[in-house]
Formats: C-alpha cells, structure tokens, sequence
C-alpha cells in the first residue's frame, strides 16, 4: 500500500492500557500515513490506570510503530499529558529523532504553532488528582458499557450510540468546561502571537478561527482514539482533521499479559531506549 506523506499529523489521548483504546483502528491509520513531523499530545500511555493487567499486543504494536516513525524520517515530539504525566521527569530529553517535551513551538510556513496537552487548564487535574484518577476510571468502565450497547444495538440494525457525548452535551457544567477550556487557550496564543494553538485532553476533535478584541488564531484539537477516531493532519500550508471511518463494535478478546511489578518500568523504557533509536545528549 502507498503511503500518504504528510508534513505533520498531531494524535492525542490514545490512552494505551485502557478498555475504551481502539489501538486497531489507529494501527490501521498509522500504516497509511509517512509523516516528516509527528506531535503525540499527550496521554498517548495511560499510566493513571496501569495497575490493571490489561495491556493487549495491539497496544504494544501502537508504541513500536511510533518508535518506528523515530528511528527513520519521521522527527517525532512526544507532549506529556496528565495520564503519562511520569514521562515528565524525561522532559526536554531527546534521543536520535525522538524528544520528549511538555509543549512545542514550531514555525509552519512561516506561521507560528503552539503544541499543548491542556491539562493545565483542568483544576481538576492540578488540585485533586484523585478524583480526576476516579473520573477516568469511570470513564473507561462507561465506555466499556457503551460498547456493549452499541453491539446491542448493532444486531437490532440501529444506530451505534455514545452515552458520554450525550453526557457532556446534557451537562452544562461540562458545555461550560469544554467552552472555557477553548477560550483560554485561544486568549493565551493570541497574547504569545501564534497563529495556531493545538491541544488534546478534552477529547473534543475541533477546527475553529477564534477572534477576540487583541486578535485572532486558530484553535485546533486532535480528539481521541477512544470515540471519536480523529487525528489532525497538516499539508499543504493547510490543517485537516482526519476521522477513522470503520465502524465500531465490541472488540473479540484479544491475547493479554499480567503485569508483574516491573511493566510499567518496562514499558518506559522500552519507550524511551529502543534499541533503535540512537541516544544522544543534550
């Protein structure tokens, strides 16, 4: 199969070692792109809920492959988020083609672009950290439960359904969350003078010019891969957002591991020091 080349392709929150990963799906993308640029925006690893023994080889043959982009053309950036928050202690280290960072500027054609996760955004996150961990593990158990529904639903030849986009579309705090969270982001960019300000951690996939009273940007968010299958593409002086087509059903049991106590040290490092990647200093 040709490959689409691509100037740069930006995923988020993949959430690898969660029920609700579709690592299929985005296996199935990432063999269809060659991207010069690669930005992971954060919780690409889901090293909140690692304690699950659930790491499936699909999972495992998401990481290789973005290993493999690193050891060839492909400059790859991985942005912490706050579900691989770990990784920061690795912040600002680069090895061969891949670095680890927690935010990126890059010049597009001569316009400016703001690589973000967005969980600074998220109080959430930064001023109780447990019930965000609680809320993510309820998440994952609903999208568990709505694939289960979708299958039902499925076989009665209905239309799949998504109980935690109702959710958030019902809730007005949620609206409000989501509303505010694209404000500050646009506000923060158009003070800083970048043209584009891209982000994850919402899973709301979006492409928006925001104008204010100081200026304008565009705001961009890549999505997920856990709903919404999206991924962002930039070529050709021009943003896209990519959405995986395939239908989704209620995954076939798939060959897992236990998780002993050293995985998710193996995992890092697995990540960090492929062997083919070659390390160099900073």
């Amino acid at each position: 199969m040709k490959k689409r080349i691509v100037d740069l392709v930006v995923l988020s929150d993949v959430h690898l070692g969660t029920y609700g990963c579709h690592a299929k799906e985005l296996l199935s993308y990432l063999s269809t792109i060659k991207p010069k640029i690669l930005i992971l925006n954060g919780d690409i690893i889901d090293i909140w809920q690692f304690r699950k023994s659930y790491f499936p080889k699909s999972h495992l043959k998401v990481i290789k492959k973005l290993l493999n982009f690193a050891s060839k053309d492909t400059k790859v950036y991985y942005i912490t988020g706050n579900h691989d928050e770990m990784l920061r202690k690795f912040s600002d280290t680069s090895m061969g083609n891949f670095s680890i960072v927690d935010k990126v500027v890059l010049e597009l054609d001569g316009k400016k672009a703001w690589f973000f996760h967005g969980d600074v955004f998220d109080s959430s996150v930064n001023h109780a950290k447990w019930i965000a961990k609680l809320g993510g593990i309820g998440y994952d158990y609903l999208i568990l439960l709505n694939r289960f529904i979708n299958w039902l639903l499925v076989k009665m030849g209905k239309e799949p359904y998504s109980l935690s986009k109702k959710i958030k579309a019902s809730v007005k705090k949620a609206v409000k969350f989501i509303s505010d969270f694209e404000s500050t982001a646009a506000e923060l960019a158009i003070e800083n003078k970048y043209d584009f300000v891209v982000c994850g951690h919402i899973h709301e996939p979006k492409i928006e010019k925001i104008t204010t009273k100081k200026g304008s940007v565009t705001y961009l968010n890549s999505g997920d891969w856990i709903e919404n299958l999206t991924a962002l593409e930039y070529h050709d002086e021009c943003w896209t957002m990519y959405q995986h087509t395939n239908d989704i059903e209620v995954k076939e049991e798939e060959e897992l591991f236990e998780k002993d106590e050293n995985l998710e040290g193996q995992l890092i490092t697995s990540l960090l020091f492929d062997k083919n990647i070659k390390t160099v200093k900073n």
